[in-house]
């Protein structure tokens, strides 16, 4: 139970984020001043795991390979070529972070957050492309009930299109794009390293690709000694730091299905929190849609599930 408590908290703490974003924009701080300070304090709370994680295993060595008390793989030292690679992947959740919370300037964050949650049908699309296959009849299921929920869930039954932003749909949409390039290159990007580690030098990555596209002023004219610093640190402690040591805990111990279905839960969180802190108005219907777009999403890990155990899912 721990540790589907575990992933279930990690997926919450994304749902956090837009609201926390849209409440910064009101105080008038920009894009990159959020965003920068998100990634900084995220890197130094990651450096802080993984000082922890390598005096901790000099304390109790563990021999390459094996699995420590974590549950997670103590790996051999990392290579610059290593480092490299993991900074890479790292970048694609900048360009993700930018366009999400760029399309918070145009559209409620209860809209932005279920496109955002499109990534679920774009991931499946990429790869089907990529292995050059057809998806099967519960992919295509999941899609339709994906497209159905989006439908009702973003208003478009109740209210059309005209209402709607088409900067902001553009941005959130390729947010999705993106988010799928990050789960399909930091799915690869060198698995046998520990998660802290890992976790570390992706973020140092996003860090340094952010300051290049927004030089970091917010660090030299003293506005980080504001509202900022709060901002940042709940943005950073709640989407860079908190998530990926909860996964790195509990998904081991309880499978990528179940972690999938779980994380799911970052939907419904960040809607309610637009609903009840930023007075957004959510339908009936909408909410409604965003049940449907669960569904879809827990609707082929659950048949994975019942594949690979059919005991388990059967009447008690």
């Amino acid at each position: 139970m721990k540790y589907l408590l575990s992933v279930l908290v990690g997926a919450m703490s994304y749902g956090v984020l837009s609201t926390i974003v849209v409440l910064a924009y009101g105080e008038g701080y920009q894009l990159g001043e959020v965003v920068g300070s998100q990634l900084l304090t995220g890197f130094i709370l990651s450096w802080l795991l993984a000082g922890y994680t390598k005096l901790r295993a000099k304390r109790t060595p563990n021999q390459p390979g094996t699995v420590t008390a974590a549950g997670v793989i103590n790996s051999p030292k990392l290579t610059w070529k290593n480092r490299l690679l993991l900074m890479m992947a790292g970048a694609p959740t900048v360009v993700t972070g930018l366009l999400y919370y760029q399309s918070l300037r145009y559209i409620p964050a209860s809209l932005a957050i279920i496109l955002l949650f499109q990534f679920t049908w774009i991931s499946v699309l990429i790869q089907a492309v990529s292995r050059r296959q057809r998806p099967n009849k519960v992919v295509l299921l999941t899609l339709i009930v994906l497209l159905g929920g989006t439908l009702l869930a973003a208003g478009i039954m109740e209210q059309g299109t005209a209402g709607f932003n088409i900067t902001g749909i553009i941005l959130g949409l390729l947010s999705a794009v993106s988010y799928s390039l990050f789960i399909l290159f930091s799915g690869k990007a060198v698995p046998s390293v520990h998660p802290a580690y890992r976790s570390a030098w992706m973020v140092t990555g996003g860090l340094v690709l952010l300051f290049i596209l927004f030089p970091p002023h917010f660090l030299f004219n003293g506005m980080l000694w504001g509202p900022l610093l709060l901002f940042g640190f709940l943005l950073g402690l709640f989407g860079a730091f908190i998530p990926p040591v909860l996964f790195a805990v509990g998904v081991p111990h309880i499978g990528e299905d179940m972690a999938g279905i779980l994380g799911a839960a970052e939907l419904p969180v960040a809607v309610m929190l637009s609903s009840f802190v930023l007075h957004e108005h959510v339908s009936q219907l909408q909410w409604f849609g965003v049940a449907l777009i669960l569904l879809g999403v827990i609707l082929p890990e659950l048949y994975k599930l019942k594949r690979l155990n059919p005991d388990r899912l059967g009447t008690r």
